[in-house]
Order: C-alpha cells, then sequence, then structure tokens
C-alpha cells in the first residue's frame, strides 16, 4: 500500500521500514504483509534518501557539439543518464564528470548539468549544460516550449493515415506505479504530433514532435493508440506486437530495445543566442532491424 501511494519508495524499501519501526498502524508494529484495514491509522517517518556522489569514470561518449558552456551528446542505447537506484556508477553522469572538467555546479552531486533526459534504451540527442546559468536558460527554453524535439520511432502495425496528433493526459498508473498510464485520474495534459516517414509490412517508421515532455511521453501514447514502439518491454508485450507470421515472430524476440530514437533538438544557445540544430544519425541497431523489414 505504501508503494503505491508514494512511487519513490519501492515495496522492498517500504517493507524495511515496516520491519525496522518506522511506520505504524495504530500506533503499533505490523508485519510488512499486515492488510490495512478501513479505519486503520497509518503514521510514520520516511527518512531522506541519502545524497549519491558521482564519481568521474572513463566512458566513451559520442560529442556532437562542445563549447565552454554546453555539450551535446548522441547517447547510446543502454546508457543510463543519471545515477539512481540500481544504477549508482555507469552513467552519463559519471561520464561527464570524467570528460568535462570544467563542469561548475557546487552544490549538484547527483545530476550536474542534466537539463532533460532520455530513456536508458532510448538513444540520441541531449543537451547538457556545464554552469547553471547555461542550465537556467535551457530549462527555461525547455519550460517555454521554445526547445524542438523530434523522435523516430518504430511501431507495431501499420498506421491507416499519414499523419496525426495524440492528445491524452498521462500520469502515474493507478495500479502499476513505476509505469506512466494515460488512464490516471490526476494526468497532466500531454500532445504527441506524428507523420509517416517510411511504411513496412506490420510496422511503421514514425517521425514524432514533442510538445510537452512527459515521462515516457511517445511510449505511452503509442501504446494507447495501440501502435507501441517495436522492442517496448513496458507498454507492449512482444506477444502482442505484429501479425503472428514466424518471420514478424522472430523479429520482435530479436529486437534488443525499444526502437525510439531522439533524432533532432533544436535550441537557442543561451550565450550567443543563435538557434542550433542537432541531428544524431539512426544508431546501428535501430538501422539494422529496418534494413531486415526493407529486405
Amino acid at each position: 500500500m505504501i508503494a503505491s501511494h508514494i512511487p519513490s519508495c519501492s515495496r522492498s524499501l517500504s517493507a524495511s521500514f515496516i520491519r525496522k519501526g518506522k511506520i505504524l498502524v495504530q500506533g503499533a508494529v505490523k508485519k510488512a504483509g499486515y492488510h490495512v484495514k478501513t479505519g486503520d491509522e497509518i503514521s510514520g517517518t520516511i527518512p531522506p534518501p541519502e545524497p549519491i556522489l558521482s564519481e568521474p569514470e572513463p566512458i566513451k561518449l559520442d560529442i556532437i557539439y562542445e563549447d565552454k558552456h554546453l555539450i551535446v551528446i548522441n547517447k547510446q542505447p543502454g546508457l543510463v543518464v543519471h545515477p539512481a537506484p540500481g544504477h549508482y556508477t555507469g552513467t552519463l553522469v559519471n561520464a561527464l564528470l570524467y570528460h568535462c572538467k570544467e563542469l561548475d555546479y557546487p552544490e549538484e552531486k547527483l545530476r550536474p548539468g542534466i537539463v532533460h533526459r532520455l530513456d536508458k534504451d532510448t538513444s540520441g540527442t541531449i543537451v547538457i549544460a556545464k554552469n547553471e546559468a547555461v542550465h537556467n536558460s535551457l530549462a527555461t527554453q525547455f519550460k517555454d516550449r521554445k526547445i524542438k524535439k523530434e523522435y523516430l520511432a518504430l511501431v507495431c502495425g501499420e498506421m491507416e493515415s499519414e499523419s496525426g496528433t495524440i492528445l491524452l493526459s498521462i500520469g502515474r498508473h493507478p495500479v502499476e506505479r513505476k509505469k506512466m498510464s494515460t488512464l490516471s485520474r490526476k494526468g497532466r495534459s500531454a500532445e504527441t504530433l506524428w507523420k509517416v516517414k517510411e511504411r513496412f509490412k506490420n510496422f511503421t517508421l514514425l517521425e514524432i514532435r514533442l510538445k510537452t515532455g512527459r515521462t515516457h511521453q511517445i511510449r505511452v501514447h503509442c501504446a494507447a493508440i495501440h501502435h507501441s514502439v517495436l522492442g517496448d518491454l513496458v507498454y507492449c508485450k512482444r506477444r502482442r506486437a505484429g501479425k503472428k507470421s514466424e518471420a514478424v515472430s522472430d523479429l520482435i524476440k530479436e529486437v534488443p530495445r525499444q526502437m525510439l530514437h531522439a533524432w533532432r533538438l533544436e535550441l537557442i544557445h543561451p550565450v550567443t543566442e543563435k538557434i542550433m540544430s542537432f541531428v544524431s544519425p539512426v544508431p546501428e541497431d535501430m538501422e539494422n532491424v529496418m534494413k531486415r523489414l526493407r529486405d
């Protein structure tokens, strides 16, 4: 129950707090498996998480652009952006601390320079600020929707039209708290624009532009219109993707990750005030999947 109401508190962490007597029911310690009854009063204190200190690590980066104010990276799939439970090392932040000696964030030890993020298995363009002034400027541009983000997504099924807009609010899933959903009672407005870039049998490559930036927005919206991103194990079960021909089934099983790529990013440079556009080429694994579909 605690985990379902506090997303940042996992089931295992909740159980640990209960065993240590930090969470009480009717003022008494109960077992973690206790079934809450109507009228039960739950009280306690959840301690703040222990700070995570990021250390520099020599991780190879694909740098698209860099100056003394910011750096733009083509993030490889499988790379976590910043340290979090389960991923304390081997992240983009660890790599940046090694590469960018001039990162100036005296008070920020966890996410220095991170203005926006990409999911672990989403590849592509991400911009990092080298100091707080640039960070604040970029954050304002994101808030005011002045930064343009375009993605490529290989989705299951053949789209009936050439373009469209998805307007569905997104919030925390009502049951599975680690997931997002369009069925949330407290969802925030979300808008995704899409158009067909290439058609394949049983699949479609979409060019997607985001008007908002909700967590997992593309993956959730595509799943909501029954065209889930190929390889997405969270929002699409592989057995439901595509038609059940042997060739399609084999392809789905072999896809290494969700086929989602942050293709283009356009921003106003916080210092020079010039409009800058960056493109990350389609990664090899995604290109190989599309080549198989073309063949």
